[in-house]
């Protein structure tokens, strides 16, 4: 695969819903905002043993007006955002909203060692990539947050000064502190999220010695699923050298409906059924918001992720799902070396399927995830913690 061509599909995890946000910055009273850190990646993490939320009044959910997808406009309906403490390297505030959706567990079917599972999506989407499965895992009794990740879906993107891959992780430390308060959960990444996801598990299974004090009040990472997952290509190619003049107009690019259309074409098996024009619009319409290409161009510039070193590293026992017939990233390749670097990993296959097992096959995807949350192996790991 071209390296173009390569940069522009491993990162088009698409699906979102319609919508442009208002929002407003909420001014916190009687808490203290985290201080300053150095400018160094390791030292500048936030300081999350003073952490404090709130939700953002303010926050307007997505316009699901000409989307069709009743299963899209349910989760648009649940969505929220909660302002979250965040270093002033990041936004001077002290603070950002970060949008989600919570489907809380079935009381009657959950059990008492079943972890919380966040879900994170992948390049450019939104947390509607799980729509089809986030109602059913928690009927099936698991309590689910699906969770935008920083500069992308629906989270804050006016007052922010990085969209990072360092910044997007603190964020999403900062949303798991805030909602799992030190306690064990599982986190499952699709596409570029699984980057995101390896980052986030890897950070938290750092032996005590090698922990960061941030860390340790966040919690323990009970298990990791990866969907169809980028872990092994670090960084954004070219995109990263470009003069920000030349990268917005190279992002621009991927908000255009014929590359949308592209990419919806290549994410599934079964693209007569699943690549319609409203899974395209839904995909295409986040990009419009206020603020979307500065966001982009910030990340793109900022290097990406860089997970590959990082996932032998984790000790987390890890799921990894993968579509049969995945035309983006080749399972026959990345799947099978995720089992061979993860200490503690099983694969399974998802039949007649492409590079999106969540959206394209959700019966199958739900019940491989709630056999792994149940296992013997997960609940042996919050033991452990």
């Amino acid at each position: 695969m071209k390296i173009t061509a390569g940069f522009l599909l491993l990162f088009l995890q698409w699906q979102v819903v319609n919508g442009l946000l208002l929002r407003q910055q909420i001014v916190r009273t009687g808490s203290q905002l985290p201080s300053a850190s150095s400018s160094s990646s390791s030292s500048s993490l936030l300081r999350l043993s003073s952490i404090t939320s709130i939700d953002d009044l303010t926050f307007v959910r997505p316009d699901t007006t000409n989307i069709q997808e009743e299963a899209c406009i349910d989760a648009a309906k649940q969505m929220q955002r909660m302002v979250v403490p965040i270093s002033t390297e990041i936004a001077l505030s002290g603070s950002v909203g970060i949008s989600y959706i919570h489907w809380p567990a079935n009381k009657k079917k959950k059990r008492v060692d079943t972890p919380p599972l966040v879900l994170l999506h992948g390049f450019d989407s939104s947390c509607l990539e799980y729509r089809r499965i986030g109602q059913n895992l928690a009927e099936q009794g698991v309590d689910t947050y699906a969770v935008d990740i920083l500069g992308w879906g629906f989270t804050q993107l006016d007052d922010v000064t990085s969209f990072s891959a360092d910044a997007k992780i603190q964020a999403l430390k900062s949303f798991i502190k805030s909602n799992f308060a030190g306690n064990s959960f599982c986190v499952a990444g699709a596409s570029l999220g699984g980057a995101a996801a390896i980052e986030l598990a890897a950070a938290l299974c750092k032996t005590d010695d090698d922990k960061n004090n941030e860390d340790e009040m966040i919690g323990s990472c009970a298990g990791l699923i990866l969907i169809d997952a980028q872990g092994f290509v670090d960084g954004v190619g070219p995109m990263a050298a470009l003069p920000k003049p030349l990268a917005k107009i190279g992002v621009s690019v991927l908000r255009s409906k014929p590359l949308r259309n592209m990419a919806n074409q290549m994410s599934y098996y079964d693209t007569e059924t699943f690549a319609t024009d409203d899974a395209q619009v839904i995909g295409r319409l986040h990009c419009l918001r206020d603020g979307w290409s500065d966001a982009m161009v910030s990340f793109m510039q900022s290097g990406g992720f860089s997970p590959s070193l990082k996932v032998a590293t984790i000790t987390s026992p890890a799921l990894i799902i993968w579509g049969s017939d995945d035309g983006i990233l080749d399972g026959n390749e990345f799947a099978n070396k995720f089992v061979e670097e993860l200490p503690n990993a099983e694969l399974k296959w998802i039949a007649k399927c492409g590079h999106v097992p969540h959206l394209e096959q959700p019966k199958d995807t739900v019940s491989t995830i709630v056999s792994f949350l149940a296992s013997d192996k997960v609940n042996d790991a919050i033991r452990n913690r």
